[in-house]
C-alpha cells in the first residue's frame, strides 16, 4: 500500500522517524511514504543467517558496522528519500569507529543485501538494486528464497547469479569475505 502526500505536503525524513515511533513502518521515496509489512519467517531467517556470517567477519577485524532494515539510509533531500536495506555494511571509511548516528545514515553502504519478499516484483527488486548502486553502494546482493539463488550487482558490470553450489564474495566492498550461498538459506548450518 502506498500513501502519497500532496506535492505541497511531501513528507521528510524527520516525519518518517516520527511516524515510525507511532507504529507506521515504511520507506520514503521522494517525499512519498511507501509502507512496508512484515515479510515472514523465512525472510527473517535468511536475514539473521547472513547477518551473522557478515558480523563474524566484520566485527573481529573492526572493518565497519552492519545495520538492519529498520535503521534506514537517507539518500536524497528535498524531497527526501529514505530506504531500508535488509542488511547494510558500512566500512570504517564510510562510518568511522565511535561515530554515533541517532537518525538515519546519510551515506550509502558499501554492501547492501536485499532479500526478496513474497510480494516483490522482479522489476522492483532490480530497480532497487540499481538504485543502491547509483547512490554509491559498491555491491548489492539480491537474495531469492524461492530459487535459493543470489543475484550480484556491481557498478558497470552485468548482473551475475549465484546458486547454492557457489560462494558469495565481498569483492572490493568487503575484501576477504566469503560465504557459501548454501549457508545463507540453511538456518541450521
Amino acid at each position: 500500500m502506498t500513501t502519497t502526500a500532496t506535492k505541497t505536503n511531501l513528507l521528510t525524513a524527520d516525519d518518517l522517524l516520527r511516524l515510525y515511533s507511532q507504529g507506521v513502518r515504511g520507506e520514503l521515496i521522494r517525499g512519498e511514504l511507501h509502507r512496508t509489512m512484515p515479510t515472514g519467517r523465512e525472510h527473517g531467517e535468511i536475514v539473521v543467517s547472513l547477518s551473522a556470517e557478515l558480523r563474524n567477519y566484520v566485527k573481529p577485524r573492526r572493518l565497519g558496522i552492519l545495520t538492519a532494515s529498520d535503521s534506514g539510509v537517507w539518500l536524497e533531500r528535498d524531497p527526501d528519500t529514505v530506504r531500508e536495506p535488509d542488511i547494510a555494511y558500512f566500512s570504517a571509511e564510510r562510518a568511522p569507529p565511535g561515530e554515533r548516528v541517532t537518525g538515519y545514515a546519510e551515506v550509502a553502504p558499501d554492501l547492501v543485501v536485499e532479500v526478496v519478499s513474497p510480494n516483490d516484483s522482479p522489476r522492483e527488486v532490480n530497480d532497487k538494486a540499481f538504485m543502491w548502486l547509483s547512490y554509491g553502494a559498491r555491491l548489492v546482493w539480491v537474495v531469492h528464497p524461492d530459487t535459493r539463488a543470489v543475484d550480484v550487482y556491481r557498478g558497470g558490470r552485468a548482473v551475475s547469479t549465484l546458486t547454492e553450489d557457489d560462494t558469495l564474495d565481498g569483492l572490493d566492498a568487503l575484501p576477504g569475505f566469503t560465504c557459501p550461498v548454501r549457508d545463507v538459506f540453511d538456518a541450521w548450518s
